[in-house]
């Protein structure tokens, strides 16, 4: 972006109103002023209002309810925007699917060492949990799909670095190799399993040093399984469509 450009004026409503959001500390389900308060507050046209209406609700900051009493409510956003715009800069620059897993390789491990150290008793709950889903249905590759994601995600929020969770979230999100043909058979997943169980020992126990070595070997192990296996499918490039 041309940062000496003039900003649209679109955008900087858009920015206004979310700075109000703040402000007021509003919560998720909270309605804004109607249209008629929002055209006098910021002295712009409909056409412009509307338009930063639409650019935050495309974002997530805000849904648009329609008809009498609608108007914006307040929504949170998620990690799915992010992922929608790394999977548009990915594929325009044809980035392979082994790009993301080069990413996780060097930032998970950090996350697993800094969540050794920082993690809060639900989030240990939470991991455990993960855990003893996954060894409970094992044989069930849907669980282990979801499992396997929630353990990643829960390390990366225990990190205590919002911008890890938000990131990971993306990641995991444009990951997800079942779109791209990939398949774990039961063997795999109990690899995985056993390699959760360390990590998750290691967070348990305080120990960044085991904790940060086993993430690193976990997703070595994997980036080997998918390089044996679907060597084709690590050279792909990333795609809008393949995240479902």
């Amino acid at each position: 972006m041309n940062r000496d450009r003039p900003q649209k004026t679109a955008m900087l409503v858009a920015q206004r109103i979310v700075n109000e959001i703040s402000r007021q500390n509003k919560q998720v389900g909270d309605r804004l002023s109607p249209e008629r308060v929002m055209l006098e507050e910021y002295q712009v046209g409909r056409g412009t209002l509307r338009e930063s209406l639409r650019f935050l609700e495309l974002q997530g900051v805000i849904s648009l309810k329609p008809g009498p009493g609608g108007g914006p409510i307040v929504e949170k956003p998620d990690a799915s925007h992010l992922a929608t715009s790394l999977i548009l800069l990915l594929q325009f620059e044809q980035a392979p699917f082994r790009s993301i897993l080069e990413t996780r390789a060097a930032l998970e491990p950090l996350m697993a060492r800094l969540a050794s150290q920082r993690i809060d008793a639900e989030r240990l709950r939470q991991l455990e949990e993960s855990v003893q889903k996954m060894g409970e249905h094992i044989a069930d590759q849907g669980v282990f799909l979801e499992t396997n994601k929630s353990f990643h995600d829960v390390i990366a929020w225990a990190s205590g670095n919002t911008v890890f969770g938000f990131l990971v979230d993306a990641l995991l999100d444009i990951l997800d190799g079942t779109v791209l043909g990939v398949d774990y058979p039961e063997h795999r997943r109990g690899t995985v399993l056993k390699r959760h169980r360390s990590i998750y020992d290691a967070i348990a126990a305080s120990d960044g040093d085991v904790a940060e070595e086993s993430m690193r070997e976990h997703i070595a192990e994997m980036t080997r399984y998918l390089e044996k296996k679907f060597a084709s499918t690590m050279d792909a490039s990333i795609t809008w469509s393949v995240v479902r």
